[in-house]
Order: structure tokens, then C-alpha cells, then sequence
């Protein structure tokens, strides 16, 4: 026997009495089966409700051949009524984004033919993949007219037409049905089947925000947020722009030409240091004396810095050159030497060095993981 589903007749029912038929356990804790539920199963790219029946947590919903599967953390009584409630803070932000969702794409089929392709509705806002690409200022479009269709506080409908009706209906369906299809309208916007729970009006939806976008299998996909959702989101974006007011110290208007200079004076003074770490690189090039032995050198730089004292050294000592960046567990290295094969030194260094790199036979570089105690004492013995 079906499940009476509650959230077809009233998805604003919050709470409601029915009695349990089934419990099981199952992977997910307990299988409930009630013979009527305003849960709404997991479906359509959205999670499931949750909430509580009597005592027990509902964690998922789920649906299966027209059977509403509640999951619950506690066992139920075959025979016992039990009263439900919903998350409901948790499911009316689900019905203010896919709500949302409709008109937005709505919009878009009707002004640009784009089909939607995908939609899934996390935790935190969702994201809507259609047929073919939207620029910047065409998203700017749809999201103002989205915003329009809120503020008009048009009527969103739910109704399981007949099947002859369907036949002579225009509406948007990613499948297709031909029986117990649900037509959800959204006045004068859209007209689409679907199967979730949705607002009554669309004032209900309080605010459409587009976040953002990127080219997706040949088409887009939008981030979007909408209601509850879209409030947190500005407020997490407000409250990062006023605390970046106090670190630059300027009015919040100004906090983005403040944080470009500070960053182009940041960008000026690494181009200063890199060139303080050459001229010091250069001298530490030049002082080098003449050994037969090896070279071990600690200095900072990028790495075509290191591979130019590399050189030098390996011009002044008969052994091994290596200059190592950095600081202890964590070393850049580049080594080199005339007189020895240095592919085959990566090897031996690997183990006693705990380093990682390869190279060239005349020259190698990686990484260390060792400290500056072990580098000098392996240097220090090498032959």
C-alpha cells in the first residue's frame, strides 16, 4: 500500500499523527513505514526530510515504489501512532531554494532555450546546470527578473493533471512521463513536473542571489542561494567585508582599491627581495674558495638562484655542491658536481637525507626532509 503523502495536500504541514506499519533495522539504523507522512523522500536533486517521530531522530526519508521509507535511530511499534515532525527551518530553506530554482529556470528557458540539466540542493544553497552558455551580464539579467517574479508574489501551484490535459500542456520535464506527473506552476513563469515540496507564493522565497558560474559539458552551472540561505550568505559576505574595513582602516566603500594597493605595494616588495636574494647569491658566488672536497651551502632564493651558486660551486670544489633553502624537515635542494654522477647520488641520498629528487647527471634538485645537524655530518664525511 502506498503512502499518503501528506506534503502533496499541504507542504507547509509541519506536524501530523499516523500509525507506524513497518520497522526494520536496516544499515541506516530502522526502516519506518507509516501509513501517511509529511516527510518528503529523498529525490528530484534535493535530500530528504528529517525531524522526529515520537522519540526517535529521523535522518533520511526515502522513497520505493510508493512507500516512504522514514530512517530513525530508534525502533517503532508496528500498530503504535506516533507523532511526526519535521526540521522544519531545514525543509522550508530547501523549498525557498528549489522554489527559486523553478523561476530562474523558467527564465532562461523562456528567454534564451536553455534547457536545465542538473540541480542538486546541498546544505548550503545549490546549483543548476543548463544546456548552453550565459555571460556575466545575461546572468545579471535573469537574476533581476527572478527577483522581479519574488516581489510580484505570484501563486506557485502543484496539481496532478490528467493525462489528456498533459498532452496539450507545455511544460518543462527532464524525463519522459505520461502518468501521475505533477505539474508545479509558477504564475505567468514557469510550468514544470516535479515532485518536491514548494512554496505557495513567491514572495515566500524572500531573495534570489546568482553567486556564481562556470562553463559546464558544454553549457553553465550556476551557483545560486535563495530565502534563508541568501540572508547567511550575505551576512557571512558583510561581516568579512566589515572586519577587512578595520585591518586596512578604511571606510567598507573603499576596502577593495585599499586591499589592490596594499597588494601591488606586497607585489613591489618581493620583487625587492628577490633581487636583495640575488645580489646575495651573486656575492656568496663570488667569495667561494677553491676546495677539493665538498660544498655545503644554505641560502635562500628561487630555485634558478640556487642552481647559479650550484654552478659556481661546482667550478671551486672537486666533490659535491649542494645549497640547501629552507629550514629544518622541510629543505629545497639543488646539488651538482663534475666529478661525480649525481642521478645515481639522488639514490644514495634518499635514505640518510630523507630526500626526494632527480635531475640531470650533472645537476639534481628535490626536496629534505632532514635537519641542518644531519645535512653538515653527511657532508662532512662524504668522499
Amino acid at each position: 500500500m502506498e503512502t499518503v503523502k501528506l506534503y502533496y495536500e499541504n507542504a507547509f504541514t509541519r506536524a501530523f499523527e499516523a500509525r507506524v506499519l513497518f520497522c526494520e533495522p536496516r544499515k541506516e539504523g530502522f526502516a519506518v513505514v507509516l501509513d501517511r507522512t509529511a516527510f518528503n523522500p529523498e529525490g528530484g536533486g534535493q535530500s530528504g526530510d528529517t525531524g522526529t517521530l515520537g522519540d526517535a531522530k529521523v535522518t533520511d526519508t526515502h522513497e520505493k515504489s510508493g512507500v516512504v521509507l522514514h530512517y530513525t535511530d530508534t525502533p517503532l511499534a508496528p500498530g503504535d501512532t506516533v507523532r511526526g515532525e519535521l526540521d522544519w527551518a531545514e525543509r522550508f530553506r530547501k523549498m525557498q531554494n528549489h522554489s527559486g530554482e523553478h523561476i530562474v529556470s523558467g527564465l532562461v528557458h523562456a528567454r534564451f532555450g536553455y534547457d536545465n540539466v542538473g540541480f542538486h540542493l546541498g546544505d548550503d544553497g545549490c546549483t543548476l546546470d543548463f544546456s548552453g552558455e550565459l555571460t556575466r551580464e545575461q546572468l545579471g539579467e535573469i537574476e533581476l527578473a527572478a527577483n522581479e517574479t519574488v516581489w510580484r508574489n505570484v501563486p506557485i501551484t502543484a496539481r496532478f493533471p490528467t493525462p489528456e490535459e498533459l498532452q496539450t500542456m507545455d511544460y518543462r520535464s527532464k524525463l519522459d512521463l505520461t502518468e501521475n506527473v505533477r505539474i508545479v506552476t509558477v504564475e505567468g513563469v514557469d510550468r514544470c513536473a516535479c515532485c518536491a515540496p514548494h512554496v505557495e507564493r513567491s514572495g515566500q522565497i524572500g531573495v534570489i542571489k546568482l553567486l556564481d558560474s562556470m562553463r559546464h559539458r558544454g553549457g553553465v552551472r550556476i551557483w545560486m542561494k535563495a530565502g534563508a540561505d541568501a540572508l547567511r550568505d550575505y551576512g557571512a559576505r558583510y561581516g568579512a567585508t566589515v572586519a577587512l574595513s578595520g585591518l586596512l582602516n578604511v571606510p567598507q566603500g573603499e576596502v577593495v582599491p585599499a586591499a589592490e594597493k596594499l597588494l601591488a605595494s606586497r607585489d613591489e616588495l618581493k620583487y625587492q627581495l628577490a633581487a636583495l636574494r640575488r645580489q646575495s647569491i651573486e656575492a656568496m658566488a663570488a667569495a667561494l674558495e677553491p676546495t677539493d672536497g665538498n660544498l655545503l651551502l644554505f641560502a635562500e632564493g628561487e630555485d634558478a638562484d640556487l642552481r647559479m651558486l650550484v654552478n659556481a660551486g661546482m667550478e671551486k670544489c672537486g666533490g659535491v655542491c649542494a645549497v640547501f633553502a629552507g629550514e629544518d624537515g622541510a629543505y629545497r635542494f639543488v646539488m651538482g658536481s663534475l666529478t661525480r654522477d649525481m642521478r645515481a647520488f639522488a639514490k644514495d641520498i634518499r635514505e640518510p637525507l630523507s630526500a626526494r629528487g632527480g635531475g640531470q647527471e650533472r645537476m639534481i634538485s628535490g626536496r629534505s626532509a632532514a635537519d641542518r645537524k644531519t645535512l653538515e655530518a653527511f657532508f662532512s664525511s662524504l668522499k
